[in-house]
């Protein structure tokens, strides 16, 4: 009976869960052996699931070596060996500072990483995605950091949200009766995007939307600096031109906020050159210019702002998958696995990236 082990997530302000009472049930009708950490901060509570063994939060440390791990955010650092199969994002292959680290667990204690954010299809499109909630949360969070900067404020700390029309009536009281800001989005057709331009455009702001057709011809794009807002949408690669050069915090624009909805700073292929380091709930926003005034915000776990609409999303979209974990050398499982493979392959070589 192959088992499954959601653990607990135990990164502050991380309310999200990976599977719903709904795909308990379901998993347990397959022949699934499912164990639920208990998490009183979850955005859906223990009692709204089905039967099944409850664990402590955290015990998946000690679960047996068989069960597949299941969670959503990173681990808790540290250096020890990772010995189970894991799926969650690992954020591990793009040459992330805390990658090799990881990676390095996993080849210690004979683990594998089975990356949530490489689990695709036949036609390279991923399976399941937190994209529209990102870009939904992460337009409120840039046109709340730029209601504040309009004072030469820097953005409040953040709580979640009980729903969205919670959180379209917070950011509204924000902006006031005061003109919209105009946004320009790059990625404006894919999951992210596409949320992030119904925020916008339910707050009442003028919104430039380009995709790949817009960027073909390589950055950077003195457009962006045209704009109050500027959305960063886009899975950057090697290929990806630099959109905003470090050059533009000091330039002559209107640009006066920056949301990296994609949020890998750290990464080599970043597009935005002004700044390299997240933001956080507390400190939502990081001055990277004084005049002309110029916030980054860039938060990796926004679908967190409203977590129970978010965890059912992305849960119903992830089913279908683990319902396919009996066997895990097939389909989405075998290619994540095979990432997994080729990126320790490189530990020693010291091209892991």
């Amino acid at each position: 009976m192959t088992h499954i082990w959601i653990r607990a997530e135990e990164r502050p302000n991380e309310r999200r869960v990976a599977v719903t009472p709904s795909g308990v049930t379901e998993l347990i009708q397959a022949g699934f052996r499912v164990t639920l950490e208990e998490d009183p901060t979850r955005a859906i509570p223990l009692a709204d699931y089905p039967a099944c063994s409850l664990a402590a939060t955290g015990s998946w440390r000690n679960a047996p070596k068989d069960a597949i791990i299941l969670g959503l955010k990173e681990l808790p650092e540290d250096d020890s060996p990772l010995v189970h199969r894991h799926i969650m994002f690992g954020h591990a292959y793009k040459g992330q500072p805390d990658g090799a680290r990881l990676l390095k667990r996993f080849e210690r204690g004979g683990g594998r990483l089975y990356d949530l954010e490489y689990l695709t299809d036949d036609t390279g499109r991923r399976v399941a995605a937190f994209g529209y909630w990102a870009g939904y949360a992460g337009a409120a969070v840039a046109l709340k950091c730029w209601a504040a900067a309009r004072s030469g404020a820097l953005c409040a700390p953040l709580t979640g949200f009980a729903s969205a029309g919670a959180l379209q009536d917070h950011i509204d009281k924000d902006l006031g009766t005061d003109a919209r800001p105009k946004v320009i989005i790059i990625g404006a057709l894919g999951r992210v995007g596409s949320g992030a331009r119904d925020f916008c455009l339910a707050m009442g702001s003028e919104v430039t939307c380009w995709d790949m057709a817009q960027t073909a011809k390589g950055g950077p794009f003195p457009e962006i600096l045209a704009h109050d807002i500027f959305l960063n949408c886009i899975l950057a690669n090697a290929s990806t031109p630099v959109f905003v050069p470090a050059s533009a915090a000091g330039a002559p624009r209107a640009l006066r906020v920056i949301g990296d909805i994609a949020c890998d700073p750290s990464s080599a292929f970043s597009p935005i050159k002004v700044y390299d380091c997240t933001t956080s709930w507390e400190h939502p926003a990081l001055r990277v210019h004084e005049n002309p005034m110029l916030d980054v915000t860039a938060i990796d776990n926004l679908p967190s702002l409203l977590p129970r609409e978010s965890s059912e999303d992305f849960a119903a979209q992830l089913l279908p998958s683990l319902l396919g974990l009996h066997d895990m050398a097939q389909g989405v499982w075998g290619k994540a696995a095979a990432c997994f493979d080729e990126h320790v392959s490189k530990l020693g070589t010291g091209t892991a990236s």
